[in-house]
């Protein structure tokens, strides 16, 4: 039996994310960024490795699809001895590993899963087949407290144009209705209006994510200040692991992303003047650990 928990010296229960997501060689998306984040934020990572992609600041040059039967068994080895707190689900670059990841949280997880649908990096590289998004949708989907589209693979879900806020809430809605999500946090950093240069600025001159629980509740509208740095590169990893880590401490899934959201505009702002590689620097260049118990 898994022993389920993490007890630090003080004999206190430590928190624990699993994240299931591809390597990334530069250190600044995938499971490096999820290390990071919940290590910033007082969480233990454990990881599943699905890919191994070779890239950089500049863009994705390759990447190996580990395999589902290495997959399984990575799932498995976690399972057989630790029970996470919650889990996190990037980078799944082919159906059957899709199909293997649902299968064990299935039968093996019952608690949170925050699932960010990567399909394209920050650099416009595809880091999935066709098949990938097919099994996602069909039997990841429904399974996960979270999912955090941004807007191009809200896009790619509903086939919807989206450029204002009710777009982006009709997106949500319609994304909750025909995969049976729980939730859906659309991330609206792509959103830039005709004087930025910067994504993660729309067109009221802030960030702006919206997230819908249900399909009949009130959406909730997170906006921020915009932060202007060049260091956006695994941003959604960074986002996603940190509402996994707040989930991992037990926190409410609204309060979770308002907490992420705004130690993730503390991150930025304290590496927005970092200089790293010759493209988009990684986003958790620097962090300062949370205070709160």
């Amino acid at each position: 039996m898994p022993c389920g928990v993490y007890i630090g010296q003080d004999g206190r229960h430590r928190p624990t994310v699993l994240s299931v997501a591809g390597s990334d060689s530069i250190g600044g998306a995938g499971i490096q960024a999820d290390i990071k984040a919940c290590m910033a934020l007082g969480v233990f990572a454990m990881t599943v490795i699905t890919a191994v992609t070779a890239q950089n600041t500049v863009g994705v040059r390759s990447y190996v699809n580990i395999g589902a039967e290495s997959v399984y068994a990575q799932l498995n080895a976690v399972f057989d001895d630790v029970r996470p707190d919650a889990v996190k689900i990037g980078m799944v670059p082919d159906g059957s590993t899709a199909a293997v990841i649902a299968e064990v949280l299935a039968r093996r997880y019952n608690g949170p899963v925050v699932l960010d649908p990567v399909a394209v990096a920050t650099s416009g590289d595809r880091l999935c087949d066709d098949s990938a998004a097919a099994e996602m949708v069909h039997r990841l989907f429904h399974m996960a407290t979270v999912v955090t589209p941004n807007i191009p693979e809200a896009h790619m879900l509903t086939g919807m144009d989206i450029a204002t806020r009710a777009d982006m809430e009709a997106a949500a809605r319609d994304i909750i209705r025909r995969y049976s999500c729980r939730a859906v946090l659309l991330k609206g950093g792509h959103l830039v209006d005709a004087t930025s240069e910067h994504p993660a600025e729309n067109a009221t001159g802030c960030t702006m994510d919206i997230l819908v629980e249900a399909a009949d509740t009130p959406a909730r509208v997170f906006q921020g200040p915009v932060v202007r740095t060049p260091n956006t590169h695994g941003t959604g990893c960074t986002l996603s692991s940190a509402i996994a880590a707040y989930l991992s401490r037990g926190y409410a899934l609204e309060e979770a992303v308002a907490r992420a959201k705004a130690w993730l505009t503390d991150v930025l702002r304290a590496g927005a003047d970092c200089h790293f590689g010759h493209g988009h620097g990684p986003a958790l260049l620097v962090w300062n650990p949370p205070t709160e118990d």
